[in-house]
């Protein structure tokens, strides 16, 4: 059977992590990682593979299945998923929500033209945690959902918190608030805001004369990440965060409470939850599935940016359809 081969784009953690999914699953193989830095820096895992200067991906066209995106989204991704759409089939996890429907707009341009397939957003929120809303609101029509993430590392928020001038390193840690959990889990429906079910605690090494309370601010105020709450920031030195901030676990929860019959009613509640001890493995084991699903639904003839709402399920999993409906229908 022919294998998908794979390019990713950037190899910070979940670049390499995606390597190392890419090595456990028999079906795909890694053609190349593409770096904005000297490729000559880049040390990877597998022999047959290349590294690759980002200015060098169009001669890849003919030779990658797929692009996995494994960039930042505060600020690479909006470029980065528009120019390699232009190319391949592409699957991200841009993650700041209140531009996703933005995002898809200016990819789907792209891949239009290009008669390629892009997922966007893929991860497990936005990505497994959304297709999880999705199905319980449709399945307890009346009902609330809510979603708590952590207590763990936001990558996406940790590398926005890194871009901020004079930071040299940051991790920024997501925490429920656990009177709100317990509230939700009791069967209550409360209406929060996303600042009433959670805080955000960052650990932050600076530049030897940056100014701290500048940094501080900035992160404090950043919209979409940091300026809707309660935000903790901790400075502190370079062998402290080596020593106590080099992991990244995370996880989360979506409860949907809701009601059902008529006259007399019954509370029903459906909860969906990950506890994960590495976030970049965990999430990059997400993209890869959805790298096969891009491949898949281009073969098919599907072109454009799609969301984790268009993807037919089965296309996620190397067994074929005949297969999945025989031994786990």
């Amino acid at each position: 059977m022919k294998k998908i081969r794979i390019g990713i784009v950037g190899y910070g953690n979940i670049g390499k992590a995606l390597e190392t999914a890419i090595k456990n699953s028999s079906d795909v193989e890694l053609v190349a990682v593409f770096t904005r830095r000297s490729p000559s820096e880049i040390k990877i895992k597998t022999e047959t593979a290349k590294v690759v200067k980002f200015s060098q991906a169009e001669k890849y066209k003919d030779n990658i299945d797929v692009m996995v995106l494994c960039t930042g989204s505060a600020k690479d991704l909006p470029v980065h998923g528009v120019e390699f759409a232009k190319m391949f089939n592409t699957v991200d996890s841009f993650d700041t929500h209140a531009k996703i429907p933005e995002y898809l707009n200016n990819v789907d341009e792209s891949a239009q033209a290009s008669g390629k397939v892009s997922i966007i957003s893929i991860g497990w929120d936005p990505g497994l945690f959304s297709m999880i809303r999705m199905i319980s609101e449709a399945v307890l029509p009346n009902g609330v959902t809510h979603t708590f993430w952590g207590k763990g590392v936001s990558q996406g928020h940790s590398d926005a918190v890194r871009k901020v001038p004079g930071v040299k390193k940051a991790i920024q840690y997501t925490i429920p608030i656990d009177s709100a959990v317990d509230r939700i889990r009791s069967g209550e429906n409360p209406k929060l805001s996303a600042g009433e079910k959670h805080l955000r605690e960052c650990f932050v090494v600076c530049d030897e004369n940056a100014d701290k309370s500048k940094i501080e601010s900035q992160i404090k105020s950043m919209p979409n990440y940091f300026a809707d709450y309660e935000t903790k920031v901790h400075f502190i030195s370079e062998e402290e965060f080596e020593m106590n901030h080099s992991k990244m676990p995370h996880g989360g929860l979506v409860i949907r409470n809701g009601l059902t019959g008529v006259g007399k009613l019954h509370n029903q509640t459906i909860e969906f939850s990950l506890k994960l001890e590495s976030n970049p493995e965990f999430t990059s084991s997400v993209l890869l599935a959805y790298a096969r699903a891009a491949y898949r639904m281009n073969m098919a003839g599907m072109k454009g940016a799609k969301t984790i709402f268009d993807v037919p399920i089965y296309y996620l999993s190397p067994r074929s359809r005949e297969e999945l409906i025989k031994d786990l229908l």
